[in-house]
């Protein structure tokens, strides 16, 4: 059957279904399918459907009635990493790296707004011309961001970035290309003997993966505190894990818990290590402080084009919220920072490691990097694909806290 001619067949049964709900009371899920399900076979007896177009059907009422509508498809299809809505009409989704166009629309821009309500409703949050922009959380983790007109010019902005339901691991990062094995067992080092990580890169880059990854490698018996805008992180191995999230402000402008609370916060919670999920403010000197004040092993990302910018970037973000001297912001910095990782997004999509720097400390009034393994291409494949290798290309000059550790510095 025609995609357009089902779609009339789903609108005309949804009316049928709720003008036989009971709408003096809340119906239940189980009462929505069943008057789903009686309409629809109902209906088929006399009009041909197949079962899978059945099933198709009562999915597509029972979405738009109570889930998320032509999303819930998308949602679902664990293939898919981001769901892009410009509008009613124009949807794009990731998948493998790559952008494609949806075919499904919304029945109007009304539609579209009530979806955006009603997942807004469920984390008791709130949208509106007033307060048009939101950040939000699923209850399975992804991330969504809500935009509304006035400020969005083409109808309501929904944007939702998926995570996987089973955490990648370091070997698959390897199998994929993204890193060396050479590399993964240095990364492996610094984060058992408790060296500060960040990690920095572009949006979509995977940050926020690979810091889950190299959480894997903190010791269980450890005490670990993440923080986070948006819980992101998946921290299977710790067991002695505390999970703090912020809060924006309500209505009345009150009650907003920020990131640089919740750093606070959590130095009177006895820390071994703190993670927090990305550093983007003022917040960073109040990180860049507990680095300094025996939080040894803490990890944390922030966006940015190179090792080099990210220290610029700090600089800019510490400035933004403390009256500090340029010259002791950058001596915290070279103090508490010792191994920068720098992930991109390549032309062919593929996310790898580009760099992984030691922060060689402070000379000169300049913070020094010392480069450990840099990405190096060396041709690319028929359908595009680059081929290339993290090679070392330095050796760590600060091996303290290795040998503190009981570990041998790789040489």
């Amino acid at each position: 059957m025609a995609a357009e001619r089902l779609t009339e067949i789903i609108d005309m049964l949804k009316l049928e279904v709720k003008s036989v709900i009971d709408l003096t009371k809340v119906p239940s899920d189980t009462e929505i399918e069943a008057a789903i399900e009686t309409v629809v076979f109902n209906w088929s007896r006399e009009n041909y459907l197949s079962i899978q177009e059945k099933e198709e059907v009562i999915d597509r009422i029972f979405n738009g009635m109570r889930r998320l509508d032509i999303l819930q498809p998308l949602l679902e299809d664990q293939t898919i990493t981001e769901i892009m809505v410009n509008g009613p009409e124009c949807i794009f989704i990731e998948r493998a790296g790559r952008l494609e166009a949806v075919d499904a629309v919304f029945e109007s821009r009304k539609k579209l707004e009530d979806v955006i309500q009603n997942i807004v409703a469920r984390l008791n949050r709130l949208v509106n011309e007033a307060s048009p922009i939101v950040d939000a959380r699923l209850q399975d983790g992804s991330r969504v961001n809500v935009v509304l007109s006035p400020i969005a010019l083409e109808g309501p902005i929904l944007t939702i970035r998926k995570f996987p339901e089973k955490s990648i691991t370091m070997s698959e990062l390897i199998s994929f290309g993204s890193l060396s094995l050479e590399a993964a067992e240095f990364l492996k080092q610094m984060v058992k003997a408790k060296y500060n990580i960040l990690i920095c890169g572009g949006t979509g880059s995977g940050k926020t993966t690979f810091l889950n990854v190299l959480s894997n490698y903190i010791p269980q018996e450890e005490r670990v505190i993440t923080i986070e805008d948006s819980a992101e992180l998946q921290l299977k191995t710790v067991k002695n894990l505390v999970r703090l999230e912020t809060r924006n402000a309500n209505i009345e402008g009150r009650g907003e818990i920020s990131i640089r609370d919740l750093i606070k916060a959590s130095l009177r919670m006895r820390p071994d290590r703190i993670i927090v999920g990305e550093v983007r403010g003022p917040e960073a000197i109040d990180m860049l402080q507990a680095m300094n004040t025996g939080h040894d092993g803490s990890l944390t990302t922030g966006h940015a084009n190179s090792t080099g910018d990210m220290l610029s970037r700090l600089e800019t973000m510490v400035i933004s919220g403390a009256a500090i001297p340029l010259e002791a912001i950058r001596r915290q910095i070279a103090s508490a920072i010792d191994i920068i990782i720098y992930i991109s997004r390549l032309r062919d999509r593929s996310r790898r490691i580009v760099e992984i720097a030691e922060v060689a400390g402070y000379v000169g009034n300049e913070i020094r990097l010392s480069s450990l393994f840099y990405h190096r291409e060396t041709g690319e494949t028929e359908e595009g694909r680059i081929i290339g290798e993290l090679v070392r290309t330095g050796e760590l000059k600060d091996v303290d806290k290795l040998i503190k550790a009981g570990l041998k510095p790789n040489k």
